[in-house]
């Protein structure tokens, strides 16, 4: 895998964005994150997803997504729910290892792990989907309601706001905020905790969270993706995403 790293912890793995420096998410990661949390899974104790020190995650790969045709499009889009879907719902604890910004998709991928570090330091976290045209989507702002409660999402949302690691934390969006250099090691210290414990009634327990919001989301996927993809395609829309792209 080129876009996906894969460390071992003892019993937990460590699994790497590693897209160059933006990590920005396009078909490829997808599909390597894809086959990666299916090995994790079934061997792993607990996972840490890590990104860069400078980008955890850009968020989607504008300038390879924008040459698509809609078919291209709308097969990607599903993938990528599909993918942030198994990660929220896998059945190991996960924990989000945020050494860069994590902005859009890569915010996401975060909102989907169990628990959230974030290194001190400019390191801005944001759903800045309003801000280029686009709605939040459905699962993440199912999740982010799950983790920050209503009316700090609606805020985070609405203003497509970047928060620093302290607003971040305050907010309720990550468990700490640790020096530079360390946010892997805290991750993987309460993963171990969890580790420690008796394995059994732990995937059950995860389930009783997960499954209410997995279930509203796979309910009215099709109708909202339809919504998401007329957005996609519609001249405004396109030319702010074109105007984003330039950034990458």
């Amino acid at each position: 895998m080129k876009n996906i790293v894969l460390e071992s912890h003892d019993s937990l793995a460590l699994l790497r964005l590693s897209n160059g420096v933006t990590n920005a998410i396009g078909p490829e990661l997808v599909a390597e994150l894809s086959t990666a949390l299916d090995e994790v899974k079934d061997r792993c104790r607990g996972m840490v997803l890590a990104g860069g020190n400078k980008f955890f995650g850009i968020g989607l790969d504008l300038p390879v997504l924008l040459k698509l045709n809609r078919q291209e499009m709308a097969d990607f889009w599903i993938r990528f729910e599909d993918v942030a879907l198994n990660l929220y719902t896998l059945p190991i604890p996960t924990a989000a290892a945020i050494a860069g910004h994590a902005n859009g998709a890569g915010a996401i991928l975060a909102l989907a792990c169990d628990f959230r570090f974030i290194a001190a330091g400019r390191k801005l976290l944001s759903l800045n989907e309003v801000k280029i045209g686009l709605p939040v989507p459905y699962l993440a702002d199912l999740m982010l309601r799950q983790v920050a409660g209503d009316r700090t999402a609606l805020r985070l949302e609405y203003l497509s706001e970047f928060l620093s690691p302290e607003d971040a934390q305050t907010a309720g969006l990550v468990d700490a905020v640790c020096p530079e250099g360390d946010v892997e090691a805290q991750a993987l210290s309460q993963l171990q905790k969890i580790a420690d414990l008796p394995p059994f009634g732990f995937p059950l327990t995860k389930q009783h969270r997960v499954n209410a919001i997995r279930n509203q989301f796979l309910a009215a996927r099709e109708e909202i993706n339809q919504g998401f993809m007329d957005l996609w395609w519609a001249p405004p829309v396109q030319a702010l995403l074109s105007e984003a792209a330039k950034k990458f």
